[in-house]
C-alpha cells in the first residue's frame, strides 16, 4: 500500500494524536517527572557521562522529558521533533519548571536550515531512526552539528527486535531495509486501549547501515554494546527482569533488544 500523503505529513499527524495519550499516559508518568524524576535510563547515563556545561543537541525529542532531563544534569539543550503538538507541551513544560531548554519543531533533514549551532554532543535514544528513510543523511546531519571532536551518543532499539509480529511469535520484516512499511494502526505503546488512529511510515535499518552512514560522514565508532533486554516497557508479553529491565518473556535473554554506541565526530 503506497500512502497519499508523503511520510512526514502522515507521521507528524500521527505524533500530534500520540503526544496528547503519551503525556497523560502512566508509561511517561509525566506527574512524577514534573515534580523532578528524571526519564534517563542507566546505558544512556553512563554514555553521557558528566555533561555540566555541555551544549547538547537532542534529535526526535518527543514532548521534551529526556531534553529537559538533560538539562537539571547541567547541560545546555536543545530539542528538536517533528511534531508541533510535542514541541508546544515541551516548551510549556520548560517554562513552568523554569529550565533553560530550548525546543525547535523541525523534520531533521530540514535542521540545517533552521539551525545554525555547534554543540559539543548530539544525542538520540529508543524509537527514533525507523521513522527515517535514509540514515547517511541522517549521519550528515549528526556530523553537521557536532562540533570537531564532539560526541554523538545513541541508545536505540535492535533492529532484529522489528522484524517480529507484535507478539514476538512470527518474523514478518527484513532485517534489512526492503522500503517503506505503511500501517494503519490504533492504539499507542504508551496506552494500548487508546482509541486514536492513525496510519504510519516507517523503514528498517541494518546495524551496518547505521554504523556506515555514521562512519562515512566522519564519526568515528568508539564504542558499541548490545543488550539482551530493554530499560522501556513498550513491547508486548514482556517480564520485568530488574529494575528498569524488560525482555520478552517467551524469548528470555536470547534477544536482542537495545544498542548503544559513542561516536566521536573526526
Amino acid at each position: 500500500m503506497k500512502p497519499d500523503k508523503d511520510y512526514k505529513t502522515i507521521n507528524k499527524i500521527a505524533w500530534n494524536l500520540k503526544t496528547n495519550i503519551h503525556v497523560e499516559s502512566e508509561f511517561y508518568d509525566n506527574e512524577a517527572f514534573l515534580k523532578g524524576d528524571s526519564s534517563l535510563k542507566q546505558i544512556e547515563l553512563e554514555l553521557l557521562g558528566d555533561i555540566q556545561g555541555k551544549s547538547i543537541l537532542h534529535l526526535q525529542c518527543h514532548f521534551g522529558q529526556d531534553t529537559i532531563s538533560l538539562s537539571r544534569l547541567g547541560a545546555k539543550v536543545t530539542g528538536i521533533d517533528l511534531s508541533d503538538k510535542a514541541i508546544d507541551y515541551a516548551s510549556n513544560m520548560a517554562k513552568e519548571l523554569a529550565v533553560d531548554t530550548k525546543f525547535i519543531c523541525s523534520d531533521i533533514y530540514d535542521l540545517p536550515n533552521v539551525l545554525d549551532e555547534k554543540f559539543d554532543i548530539v544525542f538520540t535514544s529508543y524509537g527514533v531512526i525507523g521513522w527515517l528513510p535514509d540514515m547517511k543523511r541522517w549521519a550528515d546531519v549528526i556530523a553537521h552539528f557536532l562540533k570537531p571532536g564532539g560526541h554523538f551518543i545513541m541508545v536505540e532499539f535492535h533492529p532484529v527486535v522489528w522484524m517480529f509480529d507484535d507478539d514476538f511469535k512470527t518474523i514478518v520484516y527484513s532485517y534489512f531495509k526492503a522500503g517503506e512499511i505503511v500501517e494503519e494502526l490504533q492504539g499507542t505503546y504508551a496506552d494500548r486501549a487508546s482509541e486514536i488512529q492513525y496510519a504510519t511510515v516507517t523503514w528498517n535499518h541494518s546495524l551496518s547501515e547505521i554504523l556506515s552512514g555514521l562512519i562515512q560522514s566522519g564519526i568515528r565508532i568508539a564504542r558499541f554494546e548490545e543488550y539482551n533486554y530493554s530499560p522501556q516497557n513498550c513491547f508486548n508479553h514482556t517480564i520485568r527482569i530488574d529494575k528498569d529491565k524488560y525482555r520478552i518473556e517467551h524469548l528470555d535473554d536470547k534477544l536482542p533488544m537495545i544498542f548503544a554506541l559513542e561516536g566521536i565526530k573526526e
